[in-house]
C-alpha cells in the first residue's frame, strides 16, 4: 500500500445505531431455503455488537453493510441481492460459539464473516469449518484461526509478520535497542504479538529488559510500570486491545515514565485516544501497526473513506475497512462461482466450489491493499505504522512483507 505522510482526519463519535440495525435472516428452518429465496442470498456475521470490544463489532459490520448495499446497487451476484444475518456474541468466548451454532443449525447462510478478536473467532470457526460453511474473518491476525480447517480465511496479514514488523520499526525508525514489554495475559492476540515482537527485537540486536503482564480487567498497573521504569527501555511494546491502552498510558505518564509506547491493530478504535485522555494526551506520540491509512491518496480508498463518512458519520477506522474487504472478497467469489442450477446456495457441493474461488483469490484490489491468499488461507499484503497526534493518526512507514 502506497501511503503519504500527513494527519489523519478527526475521527468522530461512531455512529453505533448504524452498526446495530441487523437483519437477521427468518423462517429458516428448511436447509435448502435458508441461505438463499428467490431473489437474495444470506451472508451470515457474528461479531461483539456491544460489550468491552463494542467498537470492534460495529466498525466491522459497517464496513460490511456499506459493501453489500454497493453490490446490490450494482445488480448483486447473478441478480441476485445479498443480505445480512448478524449475531452479536457481545465479546464472550461462550456466546461466539453459541452464535455459530445458531448461524448453522438455524440462519443457514450461504457463507459467513466474522469475528475480529482472534480469540473469539478460533472457537466458532470450529463449529463452521465441519459444517462446510466457508467463514472470512476480516481482522483476526493470530495463526491458529485459520489452522482450525480448510473452510476458514482471513482478509487481514497474520501477527508473526505484524510483530516482526513493529520490532523492525522500533529498531530501524526509532533506534530502539531497550524494549519493555507488556501484554495481556488472557489474550491470544496479545500473547502471540508480544512472543513475535520479542523474537523479531532480539533478532536484530535488541534487548527486552522486562517482561509484564496484566489482565483484561485490570484497571492499576502503576506496579509493574514503576519495575518497568526502573528498567529504563526505550520503548514499551504494548499488543492489548484499545480498552485497557489508554489507562496503561495515563499511569506510565503520572509516575514519569515517558518512552513511547507501541502497539498492534488493536488500538485502532474511535475511542482509543478518548482512552489516554483525549487529544494530546497520554498516548500523543505513541505508535501502532495497522492495516491502512486513511492518508492514502489511493482513489479507491478515498472513495471508501468519502461513502462511510456520508452513510455513518465517522471516519472509518481498519476494521471497517477490513469488513468492507472481507465481504468484497466473499462477493468476488460468488461472482466466480455463479449462480447453482437448482437454486440451492447452501448445498455442501456448492459451497465447496464457493470454498475454492474464494482460496483462489489473487491480488483482489481491496481498500487495505492487494490481497492473495497463500496456501494456508491467509493474506500477504503489507502493514502500516501509525503515530498518534492529536486526536487521529499520523502515517510514519509501510512495512512489507518478506
Amino acid at each position: 500500500m502506497q501511503n503519504t505522510s500527513g494527519s489523519r482526519l478527526n475521527v468522530p463519535r461512531l455512529v453505533m445505531a448504524a452498526g446495530l440495525a441487523a437483519l437477521v435472516a427468518s423462517g429458516c428452518a428448511n436447509k435448502g431455503g435458508g441461505g438463499s429465496t428467490a431473489n437474495t442470498i444470506v451472508i451470515g456475521e457474528y461479531g461483539s455488537m456491544t460489550g468491552d470490544q463494542s467498537t470492534f463489532g460495529v466498525s466491522t459490520d459497517n464496513g460490511v453493510r456499506l459493501a453489500v448495499e454497493g453490490l446490490n446497487k450494482a445488480g448483486g451476484v447473478d441478480g441476485k441481492q445479498l443480505s445480512v444475518a448478524l449475531q452479536d456474541d457481545e465479546g464472550k468466548l461462550e456466546k461466539a460459539t453459541t452464535v455459530a451454532h445458531y448461524l448453522v443449525d438455524n440462519v443457514h447462510p450461504t457463507a459467513v464473516i466474522g469475528e475480529v478478536a482472534s480469540g473469539l473467532s478460533t472457537p466458532a470457526a470450529t463449529v463452521f469449518n465441519p459444517a462446510k460453511m466457508p467463514m472470512i474473518s476480516p481482522s483476526s491476525t493470530n495463526p491458529k484461526v485459520t489452522k482450525v480447517g480448510p473452510y476458514i480465511f482471513r482478509v487481514c496479514f497474520i501477527d508473526p509478520f505484524q510483530g516482526t514488523a513493529a520490532a523492525n520499526f522500533a529498531i530501524q525508525n526509532l533506534h530502539a535497542k531497550k524494549a519493555a514489554v507488556m501484554w495481556d495475559q488472557t489474550n491470544q492476540y496479545s500473547v502471540g504479538l508480544v512472543q513475535y515482537f520479542e523474537a523479531a527485537f532480539k533478532r536484530q540486536g535488541g534487548t527486552i529488559v522486562i517482561e509484564k503482564i496484566y489482565g483484561k480487567d485490570d484497571s492499576s498497573f502503576q506496579s509493574s510500570l514503576t519495575n518497568i521504569k526502573a528498567a529504563g527501555p526505550d520503548i514499551i511494546y504494548v499488543p492489548g486491545y484499545y480498552n485497557n491502552i489508554g489507562p496503561i498510558a495515563k499511569q506510565a505518564r503520572q509516575i514519569g515514565l515517558n518512552v513511547p509506547l507501541m502497539g498492534g491493530d488493536g488500538w485502532d478504535s474511535p475511542k482509543l485516544i478518548e482512552g489516554g485522555g483525549g487529544p494530546g494526551g497520554a498516548l500523543e506520540g505513541c505508535y501502532f501497526t495497522n492495516h491502512y491509512s486513511v492518508d492514502n491518496p489511493d482513489p479507491k480508498v478515498q472513495s471508501f473513506i468519502t461513502a462511510y463518512k456520508a452513510k455513518y458519520g465517522a471516519v472509518p477506522d481498519s476494521l471497517a475497512a477490513l469488513g468492507y474487504d472481507a465481504a468484497g472478497v466473499l462477493a468476488a467469489a460468488l461472482k466466480t462461482v455463479g449462480a447453482p442450477a437448482d437454486g440451492d446456495f447452501t448445498s455442501d457441493d456448492y459451497r465447496a466450489k464457493l470454498r475454492d474461488a474464494i482460496a483462489a483469490t489473487k491480488d483482489y484490489d481491496g481498500v487495505t491493499g492487494k490481497i492473495t491468499l497463500n496456501a494456508d488461507r491467509n493474506a500477504v499484503k503489507p502493514a502500516v505504522v501509525l503515530q498518534v497526534h492529536g486526536a487521529g493518526y499520523v502515517y510514519k512507514a509501510t512495512i512489507n512483507p518478506q
